[in-house]
C-alpha cells in the first residue's frame, strides 16, 4: 500500500475545525440574529461564566481582542505614566503596545535557553523604584515559571498581569494559566486555540473589584446606562463572536488533547534529524499553540519546506526591543543577546488539531531532506 501523498500542508488548517461545527456555529449565530441581542447579549455572560470556570478563576470580562485585555488589565491596575513594566522581550508586539498605550515603560528581560520564556533570574535585575507589574508570556502554550514570578513579585509588592494568549488551558501542577497573577488575558483571535471567527479577547480574575473595573473599562465607564462613571472605552467582546465561542468551548479539551498528540508524533518522528525540538516540562501542561523547532540555517531550511509545499511560519522574527516603538527601552541584559539569537533560529511547523499522523510524518521528512539539503550546500 503507497504511502500518502498530500499537496501541501499549510501552518494552520482553520477551514478544517470550521467544517467540523459549522451546523452548531451557524445555530448559535442564527440565535443572535434572531434576538437581535448583538451588543453585550446574553451569549456574552454565558460564555464569561464558562471561561472562567475553564480557567480555575472567579470572574471572565469578555473582550473586544487580546490587546485590550492587555491594555485595560493596566488600565485596571491603575499602571501609567512613569511607571514600568517587565516583559519578555520575544513576545508579539501586544505585549509591549499595551504597556505604551497606558503611558508606562515596557522593560525587557531576556529568555530562559530552555522553554524560551522569559528568564526569572533576571527579573530582579531589572526592577526599579519605578516599576509597578510584570507581564510573564506563555509563549507557544508553554506556561512561564509562574511560581518563580508570583513570589519575586510578591517581594517587592509588583502586579502581575498574565499574558495567556497563546496558552489556553495551559498549567502548573493542575493550576491553570491566568489564574496566578492579578489578572489573566486572553486572545480569541482566530487561529489561537480557542479562536473566534474575528477578533475577541478576555481577562480573568479573581478580585471581584477587578472585575467590576474591567466591566466599566470595557463599556464607556457605565453601570447603567448613560451614567458615566470614569473615561472609559469601547471594547466589548461581540456578542456573535460569543456564540461561537460557546460552541468552541464544548470541543476545547478535545483539541488541545488532540494538539498534545500531535506534538508527540513530531517529537518521535524529528528524533536525530539536526533540529532542536521543545522542552516539555514534567509539571507543565505545554497546549502548543505552535511547535516551535530551531536550526542555525532556519531560513533557507523554510524557503525549501516552501519548495516542497510544507509551509512553516517564524515566530518572532525580531526581539521587541527591534522595533521602533521601543528601540529606547532598558533590556536586561543589554541586546537581550539569547532573544536575538533565537530569533535567528526558531521556526513554526504545521500545528494544529486536525493533523493526522501521516502527515505529521510528511512534514518530518521533508523537514528532514531540507536539513540534510542545507548542510551539503555548507560544505560546497
Amino acid at each position: 500500500m503507497n504511502a500518502p501523498h498530500f499537496k501541501n500542508i499549510p501552518l494552520v488548517d482553520l477551514q478544517a475545525q470550521s467544517r467540523s461545527i459549522r451546523d452548531e456555529v451557524l445555530a448559535g449565530m442564527a440565535e443572535v440574529v434572531d434576538s437581535c441581542a448583538f451588543i453585550l447579549g446574553p451569549q456574552v455572560k454565558e460564555f464569561e461564566t464558562q471561561f472562567a470556570e475553564y480557567c480555575q478563576t472567579d470572574h471572565c470580562v469578555g473582550l473586544a481582542n487580546g490587546t485590550e485585555a492587555l491594555h485595560m488589565a493596566l488600565r485596571a491596575l491603575d499602571i501609567g505614566p512613569g511607571d514600568e513594566v517587565i516583559t519578555a522581550g520575544n513576545s508579539f508586539a501586544a505585549t509591549a503596545f499595551a504597556i505604551a498605550y497606558v503611558g508606562a515603560k515596557a522593560v525587557f528581560v531576556d529568555i530562559d535557553a530552555d522553554d524560551y520564556n522569559m528568564d526569572v533570574t533576571l527579573i530582579e535585575q531589572a526592577i526599579s523604584e519605578k516599576t509597578k507589574a510584570i507581564i510573564p508570556v506563555h509563549l507557544y502554550g508553554q506556561p512561564a515559571r509562574m511560581n518563580e514570578i508570583m513570589e519575586i513579585a510578591r517581594r517587592h509588592d509588583l502586579r502581575v498581569v498574565e499574558d495567556a494568549a497563546q496558552a489556553h488551558g495551559a498549567e502548573i501542577d493542575g493550576k491553570r494559566t491566568g489564574s496566578f497573577g492579578d489578572i489573566g488575558c486572553f486572545s480569541f483571535y482566530p487561529g489561537k486555540n480557542l479562536g473566534a471567527y474575528g477578533d475577541g479577547g478576555a481577562c480573568v480574575t479573581n478580585d471581584p473589584a477587578l472585575a467590576e473595573r474591567l466591566q466599566l473599562l470595557r463599556n464607556y465607564g457605565q453601570k447603567v446606562k448613560n451614567r458615566h462613571d470614569e473615561l472609559a472605552y469601547n471594547c466589548r467582546l461581540d456578542t456573535m463572536q460569543a456564540a461561537v465561542l460557546l460552541v468552541k468551548m464544548k470541543y476545547i479539551e478535545q483539541w488541545t488533547d488532540q494538539r498534545i498528540q500531535v506534538a508527540a508524533w513530531y517529537r518521535e518522528a524529528l528524533q536525530d534529524i539536526g533540529v532542536t525540538l521543545p522542552t516539555q516540562h514534567e509539571n507543565m501542561r505545554h497546549v502548543y499553540h505552535l511547535f516551535i523547532v530551531r536550526h542555525s540555517q532556519r531560513d533557507e531550511i523554510l524557503r525549501k519546506l516552501a519548495e516542497k509545499n510544507v509551509f512553516g511560519g517564524v515566530h518572532y522574527p525580531h526581539p521587541l526591543s527591534d522595533a521602533q516603538p521601543f528601540r529606547d527601552a532598558p533590556c536586561f541584559p543589554m541586546g537581550l543577546p539569547l532573544a536575538n539569537k533565537y530569533a535567528n533560529e526558531i521556526l513554526s511547523l504545521p500545528m494544529y488539531p486536525e493533523m493526522t499522523q501521516a502527515q505529521v510524518k510528511w512534514v518530518a521528512q521533508k523537514l528532514a531532506i531540507a536539513v540534510e539539503e542545507v548542510a551539503s550546500l555548507e560544505t560546497v
